[in-house]
């Protein structure tokens, strides 16, 4: 009996979880520019601030490593960027040595224009909730971001082992 209630909680918490994260998800606090462009573009600008040996360039492997997101989806998502002119897309000798990005003028002012958004949105957002709220949250979900892949990761394992 004790079985069941455990699967029922945990299934019910798994529910709300997912839930909560769709629903987190779909808070859109700009309409100037998605949460993954605003990403990848804040990666860019601070590559260019951090990192003065790459002359400004941010290189895919980087964006998609940092996006956790394969490179054909990094591929996608910063063709829309050029697309857009807010970077410019180039390459190493020919191609081998990697792709990398440059964020344009109207990118960086772009980008400027939505951190102010962000700050505006989530300066209320954290005077309402309290800024050690936010704090914890951010550690919690850090733990348990950090948590899920793990579990992810050793399924996927699993599953490969059983496919052999």
């Amino acid at each position: 009996m004790t079985e069941k209630k455990d699967y029922v909680d945990v299934l019910k918490l798994g529910n709300e979880l997912t839930t909560r994260r769709y629903l987190f998800n779909k808070v859109q606090v700009s309409k100037v520019l998605s949460a993954s462009d605003y990403i990848a573009l804040r990666i860019i600008m601070d590559t260019e601030k951090s990192e003065d040996i790459y002359e400004g360039k941010t290189y895919l492997k980087d964006i998609s490593e940092k996006m956790q997101l394969s490179i054909r989806q990094t591929s996608r998502m910063i063709g829309g960027l050029k697309e857009r002119g807010l970077i410019n897309w180039s390459h190493d000798g020919n191609g081998s040595e990697g792709t990398y990005v440059t964020i344009t003028t109207g990118g960086r002012d772009l980008f400027r224009q939505q951190e102010t958004v962000v700050k505006e949105f989530y300066g209320k957002v954290i005077e309402k909730f309290g800024a050690d709220n936010m704090v914890q949250l951010l550690n919690l979900m850090k733990q348990l971001e950090t948590l899920m892949k793990s579990e992810f990761e050793e399924r996927e394992m699993i599953e490969d082992e059983a496919g052999e």
